[in-house]
């Protein structure tokens, strides 16, 4: 049953400019209720990753409602939960875990609905034949699962840690029960390229802290379409030379906004207005490209 407050958190390193308190806190007031968004960065009160454990517990006890995990604690929370849900089971990651009334902590993962429900609004009957994707850490683990939900026949993983990428590209294969992941070189990217219809950027590269592109912009083609999970900021060097060169494309709000609509809706049983979100985001952005 719905209540009438929520109080719930953000546990993550370096989340002082976090969107999350916002989106929140404007969907539960449009919804009627109160919801107070605290963030918990861990640089900040000086908590290494691996306490995070105590960080739960101590929200449990002060009252929370339930909290959003980020990085570097996804899968350094799962162990300390009481439950998890089917999807951070198939992860091994949690980025929501809600309190039950008896205590419970139990781990949700928004991440893999999240890109999928921002995927199927941008990018509608796209050709997922052949997926190239860029990142093989956390954010890139649920995108693989998501792509392969979403109907990709198969999917190629570039990483710079080669091990991680050939991780990745077996636990899918085990999963979907077929070889259709595969990990591949960065040296081999522009023949992968060649023939591919979409482009995934799940690194790093591109954020403000990290700028640049992650390829080189020559390899790309009118025939991709190109998503960035990057969302700071929304018009990526990448998403710039896809552009210009005629691809689809899609910023990595889409997927920050619907994973939080999914994580609102597991702490207050509330159905989310994901459209007022977006136009939240938009405001909260004010970009140019915030509504694309």
């Amino acid at each position: 049953m719905a209540q009438d407050s929520y109080l719930v958190g953000l546990i993550g390193s370096g989340i002082g400019h976090s969107l999350s308190p916002e989106l929140h806190e404007r969907e539960a007031d449009r919804q009627g209720v109160r919801c107070l968004y605290r963030l918990v960065d861990i640089d900040g009160i000086g908590t290494p990753p691996g306490d995070v454990s105590r960080l739960v517990r101590a929200a449990r006890d002060c009252g929370f409602t339930g909290l959003n995990i980020t990085h570097p604690c996804k899968e350094l929370v799962v162990p300390h939960l009481d439950d998890l849900s089917a999807t951070a089971v198939r992860l091994g990651a949690v980025n929501t875990v809600v309190f039950t009334p008896d205590g419970r902590a139990v781990g949700h993962n928004t991440d893999i609905t999240g890109f999928g429900a921002a995927f199927s609004r941008r990018l509608p009957g796209v050709s997922l034949r052949h997926v190239v994707q860029l990142g093989a850490g956390g954010a890139g683990s649920a995108v693989a699962h998501a792509l392969f939900d979403l109907g990709a026949a198969r999917l190629t993983v570039v990483d710079a840690v080669a091990d991680r990428a050939r991780a990745l590209a077996k636990a899918l294969n085990e999963e979907a029960g077929a070889e259709r992941a595969e990990a591949c070189a960065p040296e081999t990217l522009g023949v992968e390229l060649a023939g591919a219809d979409g482009l995934v950027n799940a690194s790093p590269i591109g954020m403000a802290g990290h700028p640049g592109l992650p390829l080189p912009a020559e390899i790309l083609h009118g025939g991709l379409w190109v998503v960035d999970l990057v969302y700071r900021p929304l018009e990526t060097a990448l998403l710039r030379a896809a552009r210009l060169r005629g691809c689809q494309v899609m910023h990595g709000g889409g997927m920050l906004v619907h994973q939080a609509a999914d994580a609102f809706r597991e702490f207050t049983g509330l159905e989310p207005n994901t459209s007022a979100m977006l136009a939240d985001f938009a405001d909260l952005t004010a970009e140019p490209y915030a509504h694309t």
